[in-house]
């Protein structure tokens, strides 16, 4: 005859949170074991993409690693991938670029 088991916490409802499997402890009598939600790896703030050198955890246990961990030591280390950071620095530069050459072509219209 098959042993008839319970949950071990209050939520008795077979929800995402409360996903169980069967376990046989040491004694030989089976027992559910929780699992715990798997984790979402972080991902880009414009391309959406993983980013890589960060470990994919639950939200609460970044709280528990240390800081090199959670980043990568490039600017916008831990919120863009480096393909985005590339074209952000460059889009600044050429913004720059742009204005500087504004000024100058502004300066000969006056000399003229």
């Amino acid at each position: 005859m098959v042993q008839r088991l319970h949950y071990r916490r209050r939520l008795s409802y077979n929800t995402k949170s409360n996903k169980v499997r069967v376990i046989k402890t040491p004694g030989g009598s089976l027992r559910y074991l929780h699992i715990k939600k798997r984790a979402g790896a972080p991902k880009c703030g414009e391309c959406r993409q993983q980013l890589h050198g960060i470990p994919c955890l639950r939200p609460r246990e970044y709280a528990t690693i240390s800081k090199s961990k959670k980043n990568v030591t490039r600017a916008y280390g831990g919120n863009c991938c480096a393909r985005c950071t590339r074209q952000r620095i460059v889009r600044a530069f050429l913004v720059e670029e742009q204005k500087i050459v504004k000024k100058v072509s502004k300066a000969k219209a006056l000399k003229k």
